[in-house]
């Protein structure tokens, strides 16, 4: 029997109409995955991992410490779920003190060990743990395609030679990090290496080099870490982001064609257009 998929809707009622697991953390990506669903009517459950419990108030939701993989996997299996999805920022745990079930004692070792080499080995080795409990990790912009770029020029300002000399080194600079590196942010101005993204994410690095010398000079530059799962943790850019980046003196981001979560697309585009910036995807 040939099954005809007249459209997106259809397909998506066709791929998850048993249900799909959101395992969600920080930042406002999971809101939007969440009003997609939601819209489309497509069956789902919340695995609430955030640090504040943001989604407390959905009856669908359930709260979860990250060491609490016997209640996952079981709230996934009593739901017939089979698959999920990742969004949002999901912070290292104090392993000394997470809440641990059965299954959490027998897999912490492997998550601790995973966790020395940075964030996105601990997501890697979480998705093994699932694909053994027949769980299977969907690309986290599988509802939401559109809040991935293509590459191309989003503003009206253009890098020149100087900023393309700047983005260039922030390149260069990320694929030369170690494999599991948490770092996805760098910024360069003037062909010199002003910071590097620690564990504490783009937000943090970006207050402590604000400049008061420069103006509308430099570059925040965003990839995804080396041999990191394309699926999950894909760097995001929004509003805050841009406007954090003019009131540190940068003049433009750069992010990477199809491996980012981009926000608040027009209003972006808008602040940057006002303040002489650039957005750029290469």
């Amino acid at each position: 029997m040939i099954l005809l998929l007249k459209t997106k809707k259809d397909l998506f009622a066709h791929l998850f109409h048993k249900m799909i697991g959101l395992i969600f953390g920080d930042t406002d990506f999971p809101k939007e995955i969440l009003k997609t669903v939601k819209k489309r009517k497509i069956k789902y459950l919340i695995i609430d991992l955030s640090k504040s419990k943001k989604f407390r108030q959905d009856r669908k939701s359930y709260s979860v410490s990250i060491g609490q993989f016997g209640k996952i996997i079981n709230i996934l299996k009593e739901n017939r779920c089979k698959k999920v999805l990742f969004a949002g920022k999901v912070n290292k745990p104090n392993f000394s003190k997470l809440r641990l079930d059965f299954k959490g004692i027998y897999y912490i070792p492997r998550i601790i060990k995973a966790s020395k080499l940075g964030d996105a080995a601990i997501l890697k080795e979480i998705i093994k743990i699932l694909a053994k409990n027949k769980i299977k990790t969907e690309n986290s912009l599988i509802f939401n395609p559109e809040l991935s770029l293509k590459k191309g020029n989003y503003s009206k300002i253009k890098p020149n030679k100087q900023d393309q000399l700047d983005i260039n080194k922030a390149v260069k600079t990320l694929n030369s990090l170690r494999e599991y590196n948490f770092s996805q942010g760098v910024v360069v101005r003037n062909k010199k290496i002003v910071a590097i993204e620690g564990k504490a994410g783009t937000k943090k690095m970006l207050e402590k080099n604000r400049s008061k010398k420069f103006r509308n000079q430099g570059v925040l530059v965003k990839f995804p870490k080396k041999k990191q799962d394309l699926r999950v943790d894909l760097p995001t850019i929004g509003l805050k982001t841009i406007k954090q980046s003019k009131s540190v003196g940068l003049k433009g981001i750069v992010i990477k064609s199809k491996q980012h979560v981009f926000l608040d697309k027009n209003k972006c585009i808008k602040f940057a257009n006002k303040n002489k910036m650039f957005i750029s995807v290469k």
